[in-house]
């Protein structure tokens, strides 16, 4: 019986979720493909009986990139109630219960799938990113549930289960290719995304915290020298990073230690073994093993449960053996968190850890099991106007009871990266800001730490726009670090602008004060004044930075300039009136 998969994702982890979902549908005997909304027809949906989507939800309650054009379709009202009424489906929604719209892609979706008149199997599952066990603390249990109410469905009956296979299905095909077979340039694995990139040159690269500050944070200035772009305040710009070139010596070092029988210079081609299984355009073209090493495989990634399955296959050791197969299975989840999670194992450590089974690994092993590299995300900081792409990238470098510190991929790339002649390829993409038409509305803007970064771009916006002659509203922006010697952010830009009165700031600076302070404590003391510009200006409020307790806090202290009133900032949430961009 066909069951489709799919999937709306924006780092892969719904992508992972789903490609597992599918495998264990192959095994109890369904058939069908897994794949992106993007690269699925939705208008076919009419056509569907069976259909399981997992669904992560991005920034303020948005759908995944992958997902927006098809969720624009299922919007239509066009659309006759009862579309959908042949279609019997299943919601997974990845989410993170720290943001006030939690798991909102998923749950849109499957109210709008029911409205089409679908029928649902069983409930839609909620995992949260904030569980011990992460998203496997939802899934795993839903996943079971599902088989359950599938098979009563469907009539497949154990004995159909597998397949007569032990192992789930595999997605690609290798076939290893001569040496001297010709390989792509560089220049193919700089992007490796669907969408068209532009090129950027690197101007410059500065630290702009102190030498003795715990985080490094880097302020980076691109130019654009082939083509006109645009950008409008709070869209993002979507980089792929590469791994070091000590990350992929360690990896060929494994590799050589273990005498298998491929090295840097082995040359794959991959095809998929599936005719609805599309192809990741960086398998386009045959490719070397040190290319995928350095463009394609994150080695820096944390290992999902495929990666153990995979690395278990052709293990010798019983011990080692076992403990993989237990890491992939319910009642392994603990020591699972205990050993990945929590101390943030890399994919080469695990390689390191379990040396029988690396010493028995294929060329078909681990193209199947390595995560490959995502593009990461970051606020545009300059507006259009200014005539450069300015990012403000903090670098991740942190400490767990492992012996080397965990570093961010992109962060730490972006930060080697040398100015001048270096050149990147980026993607800019809409963000999930939106500002008010009307130029004489206030804005205030709390941005503590690198949130700062879109708020640089609506200030250089507006006053582009005053310097051309429209007239502006008030401009209030409160910003909070620890010390104002060691990382105030535009520190430069905030002396202009509130020497030339443009801009009205506040700043918190904790570990300056006998007591912290920070941007709450100023929201509160500045209450009054606050309080008019949103009651009888209609003021925009926008929030950007560390999900964890700022937001909420934040929060709490415009409902109590607004006296108390928490109905009056809701529905200011509903209108747009007050947005939240935040990330963890």
């Amino acid at each position: 019986m066909r069951l489709l998969v799919l999937y709306g994702s924006q780092t892969g982890t719904a992508q992972d979720v789903a490609e597992q979902i599918w495998r264990e549908s192959h095994l109890l005997g369904f058939r069908g493909p897994v794949l992106s909304f993007e690269e699925y027809e939705t208008q076919r949906l009419i056509e569907e009986h069976l259909v399981v989507f997992v669904v992560a939800t991005t920034g303020d309650g948005v759908e995944p990139d992958n997902m927006k054009q098809a969720w624009r379709f299922l919007l239509k009202r066009s659309l006759p109630p009862q579309s959908l009424q042949g279609m019997q489906f299943a919601c997974l929604g990845l989410g993170d219960s720290s943001y006030p719209k939690f798991n909102y892609a998923a749950k849109k979706l499957h109210k709008r799938l029911l409205n089409l008149g679908a029928t649902a199997v069983c409930p839609v599952g909620l995992c949260d990113d904030q569980h011990d066990y992460g998203h496997l603390g939802v899934s795993l249990a839903w996943t079971k549930d599902l088989w359950i109410a599938l098979k009563s469905i469907s009539g497949v009956n154990d004995s159909q289960q597998n397949g007569g296979h032990d192992q789930s299905p595999g997605k690609w095909l290798l076939k290893t290719l001569p040496k001297e077979s010709a390989i792509p340039s560089l220049e193919t694995f700089l992007w490796t995304q669907k969408q068209p990139a532009h090129t950027f040159k690197l101007k410059d690269n500065q630290r702009t915290t102190a030498e003795n500050h715990f985080q490094d944070v880097r302020f980076l200035k691109l130019e654009y020298q082939t083509e006109a772009l645009n950008w409008e305040p709070g869209d993002v710009l979507d980089v792929q990073p590469q791994n070091s070139e000590e990350t992929v010596k360690e990896f060929f070092d494994l590799i050589r230690e273990h005498n298998l029988n491929f090295d840097e210079n082995t040359v794959v081609e991959v095809t998929s073994a599936h005719p609805d299984m599309p192809l990741p355009k960086a398998y386009a073209t045959p490719l070397s093993l040190r290319q995928a090493a350095k463009y394609v495989w994150d080695l820096s990634a944390k290992p999902r449960q495929r990666f153990l399955e995979v690395l278990g296959f052709n293990c010798s050791d019983e011990m080692e053996k076992e403990k993989l197969v237990e890491f992939c299975s319910g009642e392994g989840i603990d020591d699972l968190v205990a050993y990945v999670n929590r101390p943030r194992r890399t994919v080469l450590e695990v390689l390191q850890d379990f040396r029988h089974a690396t010493s028995c690994l294929t060329l078909e092993q681990l193209f199947e099991m390595m995560p490959l590299i995502q593009p990461r995300s970051f606020s545009v900081a300059s507006d259009v106007s200014t005539g450069t792409l300015d990012l403000l990238v903090a670098v991740v470098n942190y400490k767990t009871i492992m012996h080397t510190p965990r570093l961010g991929l992109c962060s730490n790339w972006l930060k080697q990266l040398e100015a001048g002649t270096t050149e990147i390829r980026g993607v800019l993409k809409k963000g999930t800001m939106v500002w008010p038409k009307d130029l004489s509305i206030p804005l205030i803007m709390v941005g503590p730490g690198t949130g700062i970064a879109p708020f640089r771009s609506i200030i250089q916006n507006r006053l582009h726009a005053q310097f051309t002659g429209s007239a502006i509203g008030p401009l209030v922006v409160f910003f909070g670090c620890r010390k104002k010697s060691s990382d105030f952010h535009f520190e430069e830009d905030f002396t202009n602008w509130t020497t030339a009165k443009q801009v009205e700031a506040h700043f918190a600076f904790s570990r300056d004060e006998d007591h912290k302070v920070y941007v709450q404590h100023l929201i509160t003391k500045n209450g009054p004044h606050l309080a008019e510009l949103i009651k009888d200006r209609n003021a925009f409020i926008y929030v950007a930075g560390n999900s964890n307790n700022m937001p909420k806090s934040v929060r709490e202290a415009f409902i109590e300039i607004l006296d108390g009133d928490a109905d009056y900032v809701d529905l200011m949430i509903k209108q747009r009136r007050y947005q939240e961009e935040t990330w963890a």
